[in-house]
């Protein structure tokens, strides 16, 4: 980031952060579009799309194109892939279902598993079960930290080819490497085993039991748990760039690894999450998860540094979560304080979208009073 650009955001924001504007439900922010715009070009990604969450109340921001051959700005409606922050969603998810009793967020996952048999190793034999808790937390000691998708015409794996890493999946085999709650291990196969583990216990897919328990109360409206994208929403997507601005052969790759990064969205739709998170957490409006769950969500596992879906550092007021998203050709960033109510959602569809992030959610954090905003931790 050059110094004149970083220079005219922050002072942007700066010199709004001393009278702390209060955000009007359904109000933009329009006045750091000129100083995102020049960011975006210089980093050549095509657009980024912003939704900042105050309390009640949610304002958003949309600059940019979204890479379609008819050059169409993209708007707060626009699509994005979500990626890693997919992960955020899907914890919501299965802390939904064990709120109903038919999970255990601390028993075995094997004691779920019907499909698909977690592979036998001498590292299970310490006592410490490979559990929702952990899965979620990275601290199940599970390998495979991410997935590269699928192109155009490529055959894509189901659930169970995945964690075996069978054709025609490309990653390796799901399998424990570490022993289970001894280390942190950034693990989006352990989200395959917690995805495969719900629809096992449930006898629901993942996308049905997103939608039925997390997407509708939350009227998360635009937000699809779904790959490859249904062409009826194409239109509405961003197609995603690499770093030097090229875009990606048919918009996007297809990653059906739902819970780890199969989340199309807008900041918007998980501003709207974050808000009923918050909720959640403070007891007002409408929850989606009660008081055993929320915290659970809120707690570093095994003493590490990650909750259920993101990372997590403080406590009280300065509590808060975080959660950096990056599928080729899409990245994000999404922030939240539970306590108070306020954080933010920042999506883009280039390959150098959070090096923006690393420069907006401080400024945002100026701008609009976060408690102590501990910088980027995910």
């Amino acid at each position: 980031m050059t110094g004149p650009t970083r220079r005219a955001l922050l002072g942007s924001a700066a010199a709004l952060a001393f009278a702390r504007p209060a955000l009007a439900a359904g109000g933009d922010l329009a006045d750091l579009e000129p100083a995102v715009a020049e960011m975006i070009d210089e980093r050549r990604v095509p657009s980024l799309s912003l939704a900042v969450i105050d309390g009640a109340a949610i304002a958003t921001l949309a600059v940019g194109r979204s890479g379609r051959a008819d050059g169409e700005a993209v708007t707060p409606r626009t699509l994005y892939q979500a990626a890693s922050i997919s992960k955020t969603a899907a914890a919501a998810t299965v802390l939904a279902v064990a709120q109903t009793g038919v999970v255990d967020l601390d028993a075995d996952v094997r004691s779920y598993l019907t499909r698909w048999r977690l592979p036998p190793s001498p590292l299970l034999d310490g006592g410490a079960p490979v559990s929702f808790r952990r899965l979620l937390g990275m601290t199940a000691g599970i390998g495979v930290p991410g997935f590269a998708g699928y192109g155009p015409g490529e055959a894509v794996p189901d659930l169970v080819q995945i964690l075996d890493g069978t054709p025609p999946a490309t990653s390796p085999p799901v399998t424990v490497v570490a022993p289970p709650g001894r280390q942190f291990l950034y693990s989006g196969g352990g989200y395959e085993i917690a995805e495969a583990a719900l629809e096992d216990a449930t006898r629901q897919s993942f996308a049905t039991l997103f939608r039925g328990l997390v997407q509708a109360p939350c009227d998360l409206g635009d937000s699809l748990m779904e790959q490859p994208l249904p062409g009826s929403q194409a239109a509405a997507a961003a197609v995603g760039h690499r770093e030097d601005g090229t875009p990606l052969d048919g918009g996007a790759r297809t990653m059906p690894e739902l819970a780890a990064a199969g989340l199309w969205s807008t900041p918007r739709d998980l501003a709207l999450l974050l808000a009923a998170l918050s909720d959640s957490w403070r007891g007002t409006r409408r929850p989606l998860l009660d008081g055993p769950r929320i915290r659970a969500m809120f707690a570093p596992v095994d003493g590490f540094s990650y909750g259920l879906g993101g990372a997590v550092a403080g406590t009280g007021e300065v509590l808060t979560l975080q959660k950096r998203g990056q599928n080729i050709g899409f990245q994000s960033y999404l922030a939240l304080y539970p306590a108070t109510g306020q954080g933010a959602v920042m999506m883009t569809n280039g390959d150098r979208g959070n090096e923006i992030a690393a420069v907006l959610m401080p400024a945002l954090a100026a701008r609009y009073g976060w408690p102590a905003f501990p910088g980027i931790i995910d």
